[in-house]
């Protein structure tokens, strides 16, 4: 096909399907600030402009597409940052909270959307600058188990305001910030099953300056520990207050303040260079390796067991044919199959009289005589005890028996 198009038409092709396979576009700039909720969503109608039209008909508006996240660089994102796309047909959604040893550093992250029908690609960056701030970190924290969302539900900017402002309504904070949230799956949850409209669940923490309010200290109440023991829900006087949109599981609340906290201080080895120490030079070997000879191997491994077996037969061969003991079992087990087959053959020869059951019927009606239940040459001691149809159809006709003795009128 190249052949035999031109120089000019080869470079327009050539540089149409490079675009189609990968498009790059300028660097995105975000400023999040540290130990704050960090949300970037990534729009579908966003990438939608990228990809070229598609030739074939169908809704262009409505193609799938997902997209890959990593970090400039390597396979995968930053520790503190997650990403989440429940189908190809919703927006993906990239958060986390970054923490201050982040702070100054720009994070550049690598998005590529997929067009899954025309398999086209767009890519372009998103730098990550985190600032500092001078609230970093509130003081009290407190962390939310919601029964009832999914993470991706929660991201989203309005359901965030509205459990913000349910909680700054009972906390009654001066400032008032959303740290964290994590799916109840990164936290070992179980996949609910597809019935009753049931949700994953998410963990939600905040962070205020002031105290917590005695609604949300009504958790470490004995009765309510006691009742969370029991696996009940504890009486918590603010409730209704989430309830009409926010199912919070009370008994799995977390209250952390961390001026109380102790720090804990890890000691960590030094890592080091990371060269090896110098051992020399590597003496691989030669390659005129010495013949081996297999055959004693091969003899020992054939004869050994060979030679065991066959001492082990002779040992058993002289114990039941030389030994008394020996004679005498095979002796006893030659006499019990002689009297089972004597047995048999007598269950088989045996004459004795059909009982009256087993005698012909006259009908006095038709005058026919119907055939016993079995003929007369059949095995009873293999009759089964309930008759099928195939045994009544190879049933035969005896002869009727005549009484030996005499009549008396």
């Amino acid at each position: 096909m190249l052949c035999t198009m031109s120089a000019a038409a080869v470079a327009v092709w050539f540089g149409t399907v490079v675009t189609i396979l990968s498009r790059s576009h300028a660097d995105r700039n975000v400023y999040p600030s540290a130990g704050v909720l960090f949300v970037h969503v990534l729009e579908r109608e966003y990438f939608k402009g990228e990809f070229p039209p598609y030739p074939k008909s169908g809704d262009a508006s409505n193609d799938p597409i997902t997209f890959n996240t990593n970090l400039m660089g390597y396979p995968d994102r930053p520790g503190w940052l997650r990403y989440i796309q429940r189908t190809p047909h919703s927006d993906g959604v990239l958060y986390g909270s970054p923490t201050a040893d982040h702070v100054g550093k720009a994070t550049v992250i690598e998005i590529t959307a997929y067009n899954r029908r025309t398999f086209e690609t767009a890519r372009h960056n998103l730098v990550i600058n985190i600032m500092a701030t001078e609230e970093f970190p509130l003081p009290y924290q407190a962390e939310f188990y919601i029964k009832n969302m999914n993470v991706e539900e929660m991201l989203a900017s309005e359901v965030l305001g509205d459990f913000l402002g349910a909680v700054k309504n009972v906390w009654q904070p001066e400032r008032l910030n959303a740290i964290n949230i994590t799916s109840a799956l990164d936290r070992g949850g179980r996949v609910p099953l597809p019935i009753n409209n049931l949700k994953e669940g998410v963990y939600v923490m905040v962070g205020a300056d002031v105290p917590f309010s005695s609604c949300l200290r009504e958790v470490e109440s004995p009765h309510n520990q006691l009742r969370c023991s029991q696996e009940m829900e504890p009486v918590i006087s603010c409730d209704k207050k989430f309830r009409a949109q926010f199912h919070i599981d009370w008994c799995k609340i977390s209250l952390v303040d961390i001026n109380k906290v102790v720090p804990v201080y890890i000691t960590r080895p030094d890592p080091g260079t990371g060269i090896l120490p110098e051992y020399g030079e590597y003496n691989p070997p030669s390659e005129s390796l010495k013949a081996r000879d297999y055959f004693s191997d091969f003899l020992v491994t054939l004869a050994v067991p060979s030679a065991v077996a066959l001492v082990l037969f002779f040992i058993l061969g002289y114990t039941m044919c030389c030994r008394r003991e020996g004679v005498i079992q095979l002796v006893h087990h030659s006499s019990i199959q002689k009297s089972s087959k004597e047995l048999r053959s007598m269950s088989k020869n045996r004459e004795i009289s059909w009982p009256l059951s087993t005698l012909p019927v006259f009908n006095p009606v038709s005058g026919e005589v119907v055939p016993p239940i079995h003929p007369d040459n059949y095995e009873t001691t293999s009759m089964p005890l309930m008759q099928t149809q195939t045994n009544l159809q190879n049933q035969i006709t005896i002869p009727q028996q005549r009484p030996t003795g005499k009549w008396y009128s």
